[in-house]
């Protein structure tokens, strides 16, 4: 969680630059993550924008939160921003529109991602009434004019959908946005000649390992995605497309936290091995164990990860057999049976 972006983000509040909105007003939180406490004062009715499942979760017991916006005519909008500049660009066009004209837009962020180019950016669209530096990041702050047509297209321009290699659409903010993750390739190029029955994609993207499954295996009876972002997983509905009986189904899914609701013959898994900018090796170990649960008995795990991490005595303690049948400069293959 980004902790200092999110006290940077509040920051003119607690500073007194801003006045804490009360009671009767709403608020639309773009990026809301767990962990941020509102400043004294600030009564109004929030309305959280997060499409990363376990933040979702964390949120939904305390807030009103949806992975997308989905009302208008706010009073003012928060935007947190993260390191994908396009995303952050994109949520700042969204606010623009969301919320009534000379509706307050608070943008905050980190310094390390890119906050100050951003504000830069914003500034030569709309005019700025402030900012404020303040825990490595800056915040600043707007009115919405009357007229957002133009910023908005401008900030919409380059963030649009992203075609890869004439099959797959993607946007900004999901993982490989712009092109086949290299692992993902190296794993799809080693599966093996055979695959049949209940088949699943863990961490799935948007979809490209599933539409290999799906696009070369017709002994596959079902095939099930599962994915945390909602974004990403609404660009795999459009990018596998069902062929013959296949049976397609898709999972927003906290693969660490939800119980996986049904078993398989087999499972390929490109795990994330970071959700800050650390590596975090638990996570990728975690996911071998929910696959290894998934699995029927007898039932197989391909997957790939970034060389360095350790999952090696994961896998020798969740299954009966496990090989290394690939690796690069990069990456390493792994197949394991249960």
């Amino acid at each position: 969680m980004t902790s200092d972006a999110l006290k940077t983000l509040f920051h003119p509040f607690e500073a007194e630059s801003l006045a804490a909105p009360g009671r009767n007003q709403r608020v639309l939180f773009f990026g809301a993550e767990p962990g941020f406490r509102l400043p004294e004062g600030f009564a109004a009715d929030l309305s959280l924008i997060q499409g990363f499942r376990p933040w979702f979760r964390a949120l939904a017991g305390r807030y009103k939160v949806t992975p997308q916006p989905e009302e208008e005519n706010f009073d003012s909008a928060l935007v947190l921003c993260g390191r994908h500049r396009g995303e952050n660009e994109l949520r700042i066009a969204e606010a623009l529109e969301r919320i009534r004209t000379g509706g307050l837009i608070l943008v905050g962020g980190g310094k390390d991602d890119g906050i100050a180019s951003l504000r830069k950016r914003v500034e030569g669209l709309v005019e700025l009434e402030g900012h404020t530096p303040k825990h490595h990041g800056v915040a600043f702050w707007f009115r919405r004019p009357g007229d957002v047509s133009q910023a908005v297209a401008a900030l919409r321009a380059g963030n649009g959908e992203t075609l890869i290699e004439g099959r797959f659409v993607a946007a900004p903010g999901m993982f490989s946005s712009d092109r086949i993750d290299a692992g993902s390739k190296l794993l799809a190029a080693h599966l093996p000649d055979k695959i049949s029955g209940a088949v699943a994609d863990f961490c799935a993207g948007w979809g490209f390992l599933a539409a290999e499954l799906a696009g070369r295996y017709p002994k596959i009876s079902a095939l099930d995605l599962y994915e945390a972002d909602f974004a990403s997983l609404e660009a795999a509905k459009r990018n596998v497309a069902a062929t013959g009986a296949l049976e397609l189904r898709f999972f927003w899914h906290d693969l660490l936290a939800e119980e996986v609701p049904h078993r398989y013959d087999f499972i390929v898994m490109n795990p994330p091995f970071h959700q800050k900018r650390e590596a975090e090796p638990d996570i990728g170990q975690r996911m071998i164990r929910t696959a290894g649960a998934a699995l029927k008995p007898g039932g197989r795990l391909m997957m790939v990860a970034n060389r360095q991490l350790p999952y090696e005595k994961t896998l020798a303690e969740v299954f009966s057999s496990y090989s290394e049948v690939a690796r690069d400069g990069m990456f390493k293959v792994f197949a394991a049976k249960r």
